[in-house]
């Protein structure tokens, strides 16, 4: 598996963009990629290890699945596509992490990105998105990793221009 070179300060981890080097080099890795058990009913993955103390995942998409809105509780991270086409809405807007349960969002802050294979990006630790395989015949497989390793994953309902706290998940309930 590509590995890449640690951050240049010493116990900071890796950055943003080191990590999209390790998800954009994994995709690329067609023998892993073709390991992944793809399910036609839901998402599959395998945790990987990623660089320097970060963890990443291999998730296959089935054709109509996503995410639903999320945050990944305060860590940053990339992802790439490795096979497929998916869909990303995000919100260009730094939103606090804690002490809200609703919040109307201001108009144009959506953003959204088509990733087709080899195609990913990074984020900083404010990120708020959804991610989804829109096509309707055909799986998709990304690489996501994070640093540090995610502590916990909030769970939006979005309506409108209101985004709803409404779920908080812990590492034990994906994992």
């Amino acid at each position: 598996m590509p590995r890449t070179k640690a951050s240049s300060s010493a116990g900071s981890g890796p950055t943003p963009a080191e990590l999209l080097a390790f998800v954009r080099g994994t995709v690329a890795d067609t023998e892993l990629i073709a390991s992944l058990p793809l399910d036609p009913e839901g998402r599959t993955w395998i945790r990987l290890d990623g660089p320097a103390g970060s963890e990443a995942w291999l998730i296959g998409w089935p054709p109509g699945t996503g995410t639903g809105w999320h945050d990944h509780g305060g860590s940053h991270g990339a992802f790439a596509t490795a096979a497929g086409t998916l869909k990303e809405d995000s919100l260009a807007a730094r939103l606090p992490t804690e002490g809200w349960k609703t919040l109307e969002l201001a108009e144009g802050v959506d953003r959204e990105r088509t990733l087709t294979a080899g195609e990913g990006r990074a984020f900083g630790r404010h990120h708020v998105h959804e991610v989804r395989n829109e096509s309707p015949a055909e799986h998709a497989i990304s690489v996501h990793a994070y640093f540090p390793p995610l502590p916990l994953m909030r769970r939006y309902s979005r309506t409108g221009a209101v985004l709803r706290l409404e779920h908080v998940e812990r590492p034990e309930e994906w994992q």
